[in-house]
């Protein structure tokens, strides 16, 4: 067997930068360097050009218009100018924001701070399938209810929001209707032409592109009020000052033209690979799937395990890379577990194993047969010294 350990299966943290992605990025470091705010020589120009191609790439996935893309540095920033610049620009409507427990800490955080400054938040816990019922979401909304936020794809457990009628109820009282689109783009089809959403946030290195690039869709027709949240020379309409890093646009661009064009294929690809694995787990004593296993992405298996010490078998995973819970939760319990009703126990023993382009069914078949040992080790005690920790390579 010729795999190069440790095989990548954190796909939903941060995925590899496609090498069609570094290519196209590469010539806007040491060639095409000018600001694209320069318009009077061809540097800033040649530059300015690749901004606004990689716009309206955006802007295509998304069947949206290239004027209502905003760039930011990554969809926490996104989550940041969407949240507070809705809430304070539209302060005099009212107070009250919705959101759901199981949302990305960059939305949750945003709303506690502005819980600080008068705002009133909404937390609802979905269903047991991580999904929210349409009728509690209505509900919650009030009239003085300024913005929902609801993400599309959960970045912990994978399941599918249906935010078309999310945003419908949130369209037919007034109130704005916020999506965290991270983790969707490239895996659902997203059409913004029939999505009643009004604000959107996009990253680049989810979709096989750089980090510390996003975007945010921010709807034209009706328009949205938001509140600048970074100031200095008004760059992006206004919303977002700062001198745009031209190459890391150009990667956003061009890792979602390639996911645009590619999805078709790549998703039903990267599900039999998930099902694959999930196959081959599936009779171990005691493995539950967190979340509807049916109204979820191609690549998120997330599972907990019946075992005493789940920390434990997590440091004895040195031959895959997976995680137990986001990326960005430093607590290292999963809020979002917790919050389908899980115990503390029951959301800290759980694997989040996300499959990615770059995964081979040789791979999954090694991760597969390496995990259920490495479980059976973990129930019979084996794995408390640290030697049974290094990698192993058969």
């Amino acid at each position: 067997m010729n795999l190069k350990l440790p095989i990548y299966l954190d796909n939903a943290a941060t995925t590899a930068v496609d090498p069609r992605v570094a290519e196209k990025m590469l010539p806007y470091l040491s060639e095409h360097y000018g600001n694209p705010a320069s318009g009077t020589h061809g540097f800033g120009r040649t530059a300015a050009r690749a901004v606004d191609e990689a716009r309206g790439e955006v802007a295509t996935l998304l069947n949206a218009d290239a004027g209502e893309i905003v760039w930011t540095s990554g969809a926490t920033e996104s989550n940041n100018l969407a949240i507070k610049g809705a809430a304070l620009a539209n302060q005099a409507r009212g107070r009250h924001l919705v959101t759901l427990k199981t949302e990305h800490k960059a939305v949750l955080d945003t709303m506690k701070v502005l819980e600080t400054q008068g705002c009133t938040v909404t937390y609802l816990a979905p269903g047991a399938d991580g999904l929210i019922d349409l009728d509690t979401f209505r509900a919650a909304l009030r009239p003085d209810t300024i913005l929902g936020s609801v993400m599309l794809v959960n970045n912990e457990i994978g399941v599918i929001q249906d935010v078309a009628a999310l945003g419908a109820a949130c369209r037919e009282r007034g109130i704005l209707f916020h999506v965290d689109a991270a983790q969707a783009t490239g895996k659902v089809p997203i059409d913004m032409a029939r999505l009643p959403v009004d604000l959107m946030s996009l990253t680049a290195h989810k979709t096989y592109g750089p980090k510390g690039i996003g975007a945010l869709y921010a709807r034209s027709a009706p328009h949205v009020r938001l509140e600048a949240q970074m100031h200095g020379g008004g760059h992006e309409r206004g919303l977002r000052s700062g001198t745009l890093p031209t190459h890391q646009i150009v990667g956003l661009g061009e890792c979602f033209r390639i996911a645009g064009e590619e999805m078709p294929l790549e998703v039903p690809r990267i599900r039999a690979l998930r099902d694959r694995l999930w196959n081959r787990l599936r009779d171990l004593p005691g493995i539950v799937v967190n979340g509807s296993m049916e109204r979820r992405i191609a690549n998120n298996l997330n599972v907990s395990l019946r075992l005493e010490r789940g920390d434990t078998l997590m440091a004895a995973l040195t031959d895959i890379a997976v995680s137990s819970t986001a990326a960005c939760d430093s607590s290292g319990v999963s809020h979002v577990l917790q919050a389908l009703g899980n115990d503390a126990d029951a959301a800290r023993n759980s694997l989040r194993i996300t499959v990615g382009r770059f995964n081979t069914e040789e791979e999954i078949d090694y991760a597969a047969h390496y995990l259920r040992r490495r479980i059976e080790d973990c129930r019979a005690g084996r794995l408390r010294n640290l030697s049974d920790l290094v990698p192993t390579n058969s």
